[in-house]
């Protein structure tokens, strides 16, 4: 079959009214793939986001922060889920745990980084407006941080629908599905129609994540974006001195 006839498969796949209704259908599968993505980056993001804007604020961690980040980034997500079904299990702990693992770091760093990076004079006049510390971190350095913030969440929400496939393997739904038993079955419209929704529904969250920036951002911060890429590699692969 050539690709042309893969296509066609896969589009008559996409579109038969069988695949859109029914426990195994593609509407149950996406939800179930959705359920799997919020509820590890929502956890991920109950992890990060407070630890490192404490970290940025006092400036202290900083070097443990970055070298944990990078350390587990370098573990494997499917030998995370192997090892963790193994001490588990089959059941939602085992995705659930791998997830999180993937998605903590991006949005660990970029917090540090961004409440680290936050000018010294704006500190200051916010000091000389009668703030304190809490009162500095959540009117000055978050606001200003917030691009850095939003792209460490977009990474990890991103990477987190791109790997949530991994729930089919451990007996769950989700959009892997489709994938994992169309690889079983030699159902390749089903493995390419599964493949497609997975990138398009990374696709709708990436411009989710766009549009919650034009929401959260302030307009004199949007141009900051390549900036704040450039950074969040740097931190990201360099480890800095702890301060």
């Amino acid at each position: 079959m050539n690709l042309s006839d893969q296509i066609t498969a896969a589009w008559n796949w996409l579109t038969a009214s069988s695949h859109w209704s029914g426990g195994d259908g593609i509407p149950s599968r996406l939800l179930e793939h959705l359920g799997y993505s919020a509820l590890a980056l929502a956890i991920a993001a109950v992890i990060a986001l407070p630890l490192g804007a404490l970290v940025g604020h006092t400036g202290r961690g900083g070097f443990i922060v970055v070298n944990f980040a990078n350390l587990v980034r370098a573990v494997p997500t499917l030998g995370l889920l192997l090892l963790v079904v193994t001490v588990t299990s089959i059941g939602l702990t085992p995705v659930i745990v791998p997830l999180i693992a993937l998605a903590t770091p991006p949005i660990l760093v970029n917090t540090f980084e961004g409440i680290r990076s936050v000018d010294d004079d704006i500190k200051d006049a916010a000091k000389g407006m009668g703030m304190k510390g809490t009162g500095v971190l959540l009117k000055a350095e978050i606001p200003v941080a917030m691009p850095l913030i939003l792209l460490g969440l977009r990474t990890a929400a991103i990477q987190i629908v791109a790997t949530a496939t991994i729930a089919a393997y451990a007996g769950l739904g989700g959009l892997g599905r489709f994938i994992v038993d169309g690889l079983s079955r030699k159902d390749y419209p089903s493995v390419v129609g599964g493949s497609l929704l997975v990138v398009l529904l990374a696709v709708v969250v990436q411009l989710g994540f766009i549009g919650l920036r034009r929401v959260l951002v302030s307009q004199g911060l949007r141009g900051s974006s390549r900036l704040d890429r450039s950074r969040s590699r740097r931190v990201i692969s360099v480890p800095i001195n702890d301060q």
